[in-house]
């Protein structure tokens, strides 16, 4: 159990260092996420597809990241890109 809970916290102390203190990454994140989906509401009559909707979310997830922490951390930018490309490639019929 000791070991499980320091492991943890060897994880939590490393993404800490790269991603910057958690609240302040959830309290960027959450506004990204207000502030789009109160615009989508008012100025756009279409509606998202879970697949939308979740993509979107992660990517706000990820330029929370990037905003509160390493914006030079390879990862998140392509983790970016691939949430992107799975929603254009169900766009275009091809679902992964």
């Amino acid at each position: 159990m000791d070991e499980t809970k320091s492991e943890l916290n060897a994880i939590l102390e490393q993404r800490g260092n790269r991603y910057g203190v958690f609240k302040h990454h959830a309290a960027l994140t959450q506004e990204l996420k207000r502030l789009f989906y109160s615009h989508m509401s008012q100025f756009n009559d279409e509606s998202l597809s879970p697949s939308q909707r979740e993509a979107i979310d992660m990517i706000m997830h990820k330029l929370g990241r990037i905003g509160n922490g390493d914006p030079n951390y390879a990862d998140s930018w392509i983790d970016i890109a691939g949430y992107a490309q799975l929603v254009a490639d169900e766009l275009v019929g091809k679902t992964r």
